[in-house]
This record gives C-alpha cells, structure tokens and sequence, in this order.
C-alpha cells in the first residue's frame, strides 16, 4: 500500500500550492481531482490582485490588466474611477490551475486526475488509511501522515472528518458572453436588492473582446439563475441591448463565514473547503493560495518534529488569524451592514461616493484583498457615508473592536 507525506484532496490553487511547498521540500505528496482535468470546469470569474500572480511566480495566465471599476445602484446611479496603473488582472483560470498543478508536479508532486475521495478505511499509529476511487471505478487505498481538504465548498474530506461547516453559502450564476456589455477595461459592479441580495452583480471583461457576467446573492430559496436573469434585465435598462449567445455557463456556491475548527488529527482544510474566502467580494482565490502556504510550514515543521496532531496543526489556524482574521472580521460586520441596506439606501450609498470627490482615495487605497482598508478610508472622507449609518459604522472602525452582527438604528432614508 502506498504511504504518504500528505494526501491532497481538490487541485485547484489552494490544494497545489500547498503541493508544491511540500514537494520542493521533499516530502513524498499525492494531489487527487475528481474532474479529469485540472482547472475544467472552471470555478470563478478569475480576477485577482498582483499578490496571486506573485504567489504563482508567473503572469502567463493573465489576459488583461484591469485600471477601473464602477459601481451601479439600483436606481443606476454609478460611482466610477480609473488609476494610472493596474489594480487587477483578469486571468485565464484554467490556466492558472494548469500552471500551479505542473509547478507542483515539477517538483515531485504526484497528480491523479479523475480520481475521487471516498473516506477513511481507518485511523493508523502513524497514518490515516483512505479509499480512492478512478475513474474507471477501480478503488485504492493509501495511507497519509496528513490528509489536506482543497476540495470546495461541498468538502468530503471536511465530512468525512467530521469538521463542521456552519457557514453561509451563497449561490453564485455566472454566464461568459462573446461581447461585452461596456468599457473593456473596467470591471461594473451591480447593487440591488431584486437581482442581488447579499451581495452583487458584475460583468468582467475576458481580455478578448467579451464579458464574465455573473450575480451572488442570498441563499433564500429563489434559484440564482432567476436573480441572474433580473440582472440581465438591470443591465439591458442600463446599456440598451440584451446580452445573447452565452458561450459558458458556471454555476456555484461561495462560502461566506469562518469556521470553528478546520484543523483535526491529521486533517487540514484549506481554501474554500475552509471557507477563506473574502467576505465582501466572494474572491477567494489569494486567500486559498497564502493559506496553503502557512498549512505547508506548519505541516512540515509538525512533520519533522513528529506527528501532524491536531495540537501540532493548531498553528496554521493561528497563523492564519494573525495574518488575515482581522481583515475577515471587519468585512464580515461591512458585509452585515451591508446586507440591511435598502434599494435607496444603496442610490445613496452610490451619490455619496460620487459626490464626495472619493476616486482618488478609491485610487489611492484601493485593494481588492484588503477591501476594508478603503472603506475605512471612506468612512474618514466622507461624512455623508458615515450619516448613513452612524453607529454601527462608528463601532466598526474602532481597532481591537469585536465584530458581531450590528443592531442598525433606524435610518434617516426610511423615515
């Protein structure tokens, strides 16, 4: 039977960067993807900040630099700005999959492809026994010191570990056209409660003359698909010409939250399996990526002290809240504030930021990794923002505050 270092369950970017870290470090590794190639179908609308491409040691996969963005209200009141340099990159994701999977492979990484996790057989001294199944139905077993979950937001090794996932999972629609709806470098950011509860709309331009135009809301029982068509609708009344001919069609869930616990004996979990991923965006891609790589030091430092114990594997946990956890908490207490807003409220959100002469803080602080580094800028700005919602936002920006969801007092919008 074949032992391992560690077993990779999922080889997107998450799973094959921690791959890669243990390999070139000379640890024995097998990474698993159920689907028969790595990056199709693929996973999300592919934009991402320059930390990716520098996590990735290569910018082959991008398509487009991206300088702009602009924010739609319901009412299509729209808040824009345009830097000088790039704020963000549309990439091809597949092949940024595909790059990341042979960077791990080159470095000793073993990749099976069509090949799934089906549990554990049982728990070893030294290992965990699992069963894998091919494609040609044929099952294996393997043992591993540590068994990684890099397998999505519907995790089976978070199941079968019994590492429970109390997170919300938003349901995503996202359709690629042949034409773009607008200006081909900037991304458009929709707003509304009829078409996007919970979070937004968007199209993103695909680097060769079409759009990525996709909606996450709200898991309150209407299928995604119907909040997609009303932001076809949205976006028709806006531009004056129905998009047609989708030539892709991705359907998904983002996980939004933070979990308990997604470490155990021998278990990790990482990316959205671990739901790190970011609270206002939906993004998860750079998160997922320098994630795995605080797991990788962890699991190799536990590998060559001793065992991968749950105690040991506490420090990725730790490691990654002293990094990213106060990030993730103010975009969760953003996001609740976010979530009460009303149609009106959200055209006034838009006027104050287009009225409040705000581009060159967007410009100038703008992060899509760190988005509440701006929003706080723009809080500090503009006293019309702040109006909106005085004390909820007040708690919000003092440091060390603890973030649970805000009572909101009455706004002045809905007396």
């Amino acid at each position: 039977m074949e032992r391992l270092d560690a077993l990779v369950v999922g080889a997107g970017p998450a799973g094959t960067t921690f791959a890669y870290r243990l390999a070139e470090a000379g640890r024995r590794v097998l990474v698993v993807e159920e689907h028969p190639r790595v990056g199709r179908p693929v996973q999300c609308a592919g934009l991402v900040s320059q930390r990716v491409l520098d996590l990735a040691g290569s910018s082959s996969m991008v398509v487009r630099p991206v300088r702009g963005a602009t924010v739609v209200g319901p009412g299509h009141g729209a808040f824009e700005f345009k830097a000088e340099e790039p704020r963000a990159f549309v990439i091809d994701r597949a092949a940024l999959d595909v790059h990341l999977a042979e960077r791990a492979a080159r470095a000793g990484a073993e990749l099976r492809t069509g090949t799934r996790f089906d549990g554990i057989v049982r728990r070893e001294p030294d290992a965990v026994r699992v069963r894998l199944t091919g494609a040609d139905g044929a099952t294996d077993e393997v043992a591993a010191s540590v068994v990684v979950g890099a397998d999505g937001v519907a995790s089976s090794v978070a199941r079968a570990f019994r590492l429970r996932r109390p997170v919300e999972i938003l349901p995503a629609f996202e359709v690629e056209y042949p034409q773009a709806p607008g200006d081909p470098d900037t991304v458009e950011v929709y707003l509304g409660r009829a078409f996007a509860p919970g979070l937004f709309g968007w199209w993103i331009p695909d680097g060769h003359g079409g759009a990525r135009v996709g909606v996450a809301a709200d898991a309150d029982g209407t299928p995604a698909r119907v909040y997609f068509e009303r932001l076809l609708d949205q976006l028709e009344r806006r531009t004056g010409h129905r998009l047609a001919n989708p030539t892709a069609i991705l359907a998904s869930g983002i996980p939004i939250g933070t979990l308990p616990r997604y470490v155990g004996e021998r278990v990790l979990l990482v990316g959205d399996a671990a739901a790190q991923v970011k609270p206002l965006s939906g993004g998860g891609i750079f998160t997922g990526m320098r994630a795995a790589e605080l797991a990788a030091t962890v699991v190799l430092r536990a590998l060559g002290g001793g065992e991968p114990s749950e105690r040991a594997l506490a420090d990725y946990p730790r490691a990654f809240e002293a990094e990213l956890g106060e990030e993730f908490r103010r975009a969760l207490y953003l996001r609740r504030v976010f979530c009460r807003l009303s149609d009106r409220e959200l055209d006034a959100l838009v006027d104050a930021l287009r009225e409040g002469n705000l581009k060159g803080t967007v410009v100038a602080f703008g992060d899509i990794d760190f988005p509440t580094h701006v929003a706080r800028q723009l809080l500090r700005a503009s006293p019309g923002l702040v109006r909106l919602l005085p004390k909820a936002l007040g708690a919000w920006m003092s440091p060390g505050t603890s973030y649970p969801a805000p009572e909101l007092e009455p706004s002045v919008l809905r007396k």
